[in-house]
């Protein structure tokens, strides 16, 4: 069963390494083509939409590369077996907020070679986003003196009670005499 879900896991990651290193090429191509249909007067493009694309490569490209290393996939050369299948990229967390960053650098290439520069506005959800998570879970705990905001897992209530505690409740609201008794024994 565990050999079935890394199989799963590898299929994943070679599909999404593929989707990255095209991710490095289409959305510059992608953006070219648009600014050759739609804003032709942007052509060459100017030093500043210039030096915005080269400030945004770069980490695009290192959390690429990141994210391409730590998913690939090894397998035995002659059988094709497979040795390793990596990290698993579909994992919520860090290498999430990674895909995050290089969707919406992706994005902000191509619109602002459909829109225009201002496009590149869009790039501040990434810093807005992080100041929010630093506010909610560590900054905000701090000084406030608040817990940080938890989910519930699997639609569970906020207290986490177990079927007896829950059917004892009931009883207990309806008055059955079977509650009281054992809370006398107590």
């Amino acid at each position: 069963m565990a050999n079935a879900s890394a199989k799963r896991i590898a299929n994943q990651n070679e599909s999404t390494v593929k989707t990255l290193k095209l991710g490095m090429i289409v959305p510059t191509i992608i953006s070219l083509v648009l600014r050759l249909l739609f804003r032709r007067g942007s052509l060459p493009p100017s030093k500043g939409s210039l030096f915005i694309y080269t400030v945004t490569f770069f980490p695009a490209f290192f959390l690429s590369n990141y994210l391409i290393k730590i998913g690939t996939t090894r397998r035995d050369p002659t059988t094709g077996t497979l040795i390793s299948y990596g990290e698993d990229l579909h994992q919520p967390g860090v290498t999430e907020w990674c895909f995050d960053i290089l969707y919406v650098t992706w994005a902000c290439q191509i619109g602002s070679g459909a829109f225009g520069e201002w496009f590149w506005w869009l790039y501040m959800v990434i810093p807005i986003y992080a100041v929010y998570k630093l506010w909610t879970s560590v900054i905000s705990p701090l000084v406030l003196g608040r817990s940080p905001p938890t989910v519930p897992e699997d639609g569970a209530d906020k207290e986490s009670t177990s079927k007896r505690q829950e059917k004892m409740r009931k009883r207990s609201e309806r008055g059955d005499p079977r509650v009281r008794a054992q809370a006398g024994r107590k």
